[in-house]
């Protein structure tokens, strides 16, 4: 795990060697044990090459630094991240005639493109962003795995193609300036996160989940290499004699070569399933007890400690704990934004980043149950949406103008039915997706935003999904390809890194998505019950107390706070003469949401964070 950056192009007037280490320095968090540079300019003179790497070592140790060549020195690698099963990709690589001169998972990376070119990604089980440079073709190959948990973006400016596993250290070329792209900040206030390629900074997008891209003689193309197999229809074929068994098989699997390292590791446990699930099988594999550690906070009712402690007794693991308040967060929260170059779409970014701190004084990495939810079928948003074509049978003006102001009045506790109701109301899939997670609907986003709305565009980003596939496939795709990598995995890159940590995800191991994708729907979502393969293969490790309790989240008691402690934080930020981004609403109903909120009429928690967010990342990056 680790930091990449580097730049191609026509350098002019520019000392690239200490824009190089420019660019390092700003990611030396990712990677405190270690630097390395390669620089180059191609044959003909024209262009200048600069890879840089920061290292954080969890894999060969004495061997791996960075970059990493092949036999003869004419390609070189930096790279972002785990190959899993480098050990037979390394077997079978030696088989062909390739020679290693490490243990590095790093340089099964060089002789898997020497052998295979661009096709190598294919064969890697793992996460990962990197750089290639061919010098026999001066050629540049950048990779990003196939879910986008590790990050690469992207800048072409003046001839130059700068990339980075942070924005960051883009930020630290010279000719690059700091400026907001409007079109970004207007999707920024459905979805709460801005969806890719776009970033919130003009000129700097992401290289896309399951995308390389080539430069060659100034020229960058890009392409996609996979697609998460929900977006296919459904194919019925005969399935395993045991499909919960065969489930659980991969799933161990997937576990068990994350275990992988040359350093002490642990893992997050929150208590709910999907930690419970990674820690009970990490139990299976390990000699030593499994460190654990988990986060509450100060008011109990939003603590999930004690289902956290039950597993760590069960399972006998060496557990920690971390309690956190609303100080922690006005404390952290500008840091926190620096370091996502990006508003800090979730409040739980804030306990994760501060549970890294905190596992990094013991391991160096750790497993979490990332991505079970939108893989498996976790959110009530995937019971809710089968019904979404009956519920619009029913005429729109009595869905408007009676069933949805009645579910409005009814009280706090009562949240899910009205996000139901409000979300199944909105004809366009386009916008009923982010809608549910997200911030305002197209017409919500309307009455509030002021800003001019984007043009020949419509008011929600198109998404890559095809109509004829099922209602939960339909909607876990959109979950994999934009709600997972450009905030979840976002999040959980940013906060671990932060602190030097890295964190891996078995969830979201390709085979074991194959295989559940493979599988009819009802092995995911089953009548009102979500992940029922999840279930049912744990009900051979996990206690009933853990395996039905409802779904919680991750919840950080933002609401009570913004109408406490942080009411005057929020006001200050969002309505004083120093916001910035006070233009960007329409006053009156600025004015209704805050005083909606602090009252309790209504919650606007969601909308409030990220109007806050906002206002912060515009105080760190364009004073």
């Amino acid at each position: 795990m680790c930091g990449i950056t580097g730049f191609i192009g026509s350098l002019t007037n520019i000392n690239s060697s200490v824009v190089l280490r420019s660019m390092s320095a700003a990611i030396t968090h990712r990677g405190p044990d270690d630097d390395g540079f390669l620089e180059t300019t191609t044959r003909d003179g024209r262009y200048q090459m600069g890879l840089a790497h920061r290292r954080l070592s969890i894999i060969d140790l004495s061997t791996g630094h960075q970059p990493i060549g092949n036999e003869d020195g004419t390609v070189q690698v930096i790279f972002n991240g785990e190959i899993y099963n480098f050990h037979s990709l390394r077997d079978q690589l030696i088989a062909l005639g390739h020679h290693f001169a490490t243990n590095s998972d790093t340089e099964t990376i060089v002789h898997a493109y020497e052998q295979w070119g661009e096709r190598c990604v294919e064969y890697f089980r793992g996460m990962f962003a990197f750089a290639i440079w061919d010098s026999h073709k001066e050629r540049l190959f950048l990779a990003r795995d196939r879910f986008g948990k590790k990050p690469m973006f992207l800048c072409e400016i003046h001839g130059v193609l700068l990339f980075a596993s942070e924005i960051k250290s883009i930020l630290a070329f010279p000719r690059i300036h700091a400026e907001v792209d409007t079109v970004a900040v207007w999707n920024y206030f459905a979805y709460r996160y801005v969806p890719a390629p776009a970033t919130l900074f003009r000129g700097i997008r992401k290289l896309m989940p399951g995308y390389y891209a080539v430069w060659e003689k100034g020229i960058l193309t890009e392409k996609c290499y996979y697609r998460p197999p929900d977006r296919e229809v459904f194919v019925d074929s005969p399935l395993p004699a045991d499909p919960v068994g065969a489930f659980l098989d991969i799933l161990d699997q997937a576990v068990n070569i994350r275990m992988i390292a040359d350093v002490p590791f642990g893992a997050f446990l929150s208590g709910g399933i999907d930690s419970s699930a990674i820690v009970g099988l990490m139990s299976r594999h390990s000699a030593q007890p499994v460190k654990t550690f988990s986060v509450g906070f100060a008011e109990a009712r939003f603590s999930e400690l004690g289902y956290a402690k039950t597993i760590a007794e069960q399972f006998k693991t060496d557990h920690h704990e971390l309690v956190v308040s609303q100080e922690h967060l006005m404390q952290y929260l500008p840091d926190l934004v620096r370091f996502r170059d990006a508003p800090v779409a979730e409040p739980s970014d804030i306990p994760i980043y501060l549970l890294a701190k905190e596992a990094r004084k013991t391991v160096k990495m750790v497993l979490t149950g990332e991505g079970s939810d939108e893989f498996l079928g976790g959110y009530p948003k995937h019971v809710y949406e089968r019904y979404a074509g009956w519920y619009q049978m029913i005429p729109g003006a009595v869905r408007h103008s009676l069933l949805e102001p009645l579910v409005q009045s009814l009280p706090y506790r009562f949240r899910r039915a009205k996000t139901a109701i409000v979300n199944l109301g909105l004809d366009h899939f386009e916008e009923r997706m982010p809608r549910w997670f997200g911030a305002l609907s197209d017409a919500e986003r309307k009455n509030l935003v002021a800003l001019s709305q984007p043009v020949n565009r419509a008011g929600y980003v198109q998404f890559d999904t095809p109509p004829a596939n099922s209602s939960l496939r339909r909607i876990l795709y959109f979950d994999q390809t934009s709600w997972l990598p450009d905030n979840l995995l976002e999040r959980g890159d940013r906060m671990t890194m932060a602190a030097s940590l890295e964190a891996r995800m078995p969830f979201m191991d390709h085979e074991l998505a194959a295989f559940v994708s493979s599988l009819p729907d009802k092995y995911r979502v089953r009548g009102h019950t979500t992940k029922w393969i999840l279930r049912e293969a744990m009900k051979r490790l996990l206690p009933p107390a853990i395996l039905q309790r409802p779904k919680v989240g991750f919840r950080v008691p933002v609401n009570e706070w913004f109408q406490g402690p942080m009411r005057e934080y929020l006001y200050e930020h969002l309505k004083s003469s120093t916001s910035l981004t006070r233009e960007y609403y329409r006053p009156a109903m600025l004015d209704k949401i805050l005083t909606d909120h602090v009252t309790g009429r209504q919650n606007h928690e969601k909308l409030l964070w990220s109007m806050l967010n906002l206002e912060i990342w515009h105080r760190q990056y364009l004073k």
